[in-house]
């Protein structure tokens, strides 16, 4: 159906060491805010476009870390999980389902050649072990 449902890597550093998530940021300049995307209609319209560098919101931790989390994909952001606004905790906790953190819809004629650059699950184990071995 070519949806994306972005969410944080299982890897990310906020899902490892207990890390606590103070605030959820959809404010990306002064300017432009993802929580104003208005999108209607069958072809989206009024959807934000979103390059791969596209920054999506800013987490920020208890630790005083901050994380921009950027598009990774080309494509209309359909919509923003305004949840985890009220409930943090949705991130670490359901990372996959109910803490997505926005879903873009990419272009038909580039839906392919992404698709075909995402790594399998299996793949991305294998790098997150090859990962874990070479750190010191």
């Amino acid at each position: 159906s070519r949806i994306c449902v972005i969410t944080l890597a299982e890897a990310h550093p906020l899902l490892q060491s207990g890390k606590t998530i103070k605030n959820i940021n959809y404010q990306i300049s002064a300017n432009c805010s993802r929580l104003q995307n208005k999108v209607s209609g069958k072809s989206k319209r009024g959807a934000q476009f979103l390059t791969e560098l596209a920054p999506l919101c800013r987490i920020s931790s208890s630790d005083g870390e901050e994380y921009t989390i950027y598009s990774c994909i080309r494509g209309r952001l359909i919509e923003v999980n305004e949840n985890i606004l009220s409930n943090p905790a949705l991130l670490q906790e359901k990372p996959s389902t109910e803490g997505y953190i926005a879903v873009v819809l990419p272009k038909f004629e580039e839906s392919k050649s992404i698709t075909q650059g995402l790594l399998t699950q299996k793949e991305y184990e294998e790098v997150l072990l090859k990962r874990r071995s070479s750190a010191p």
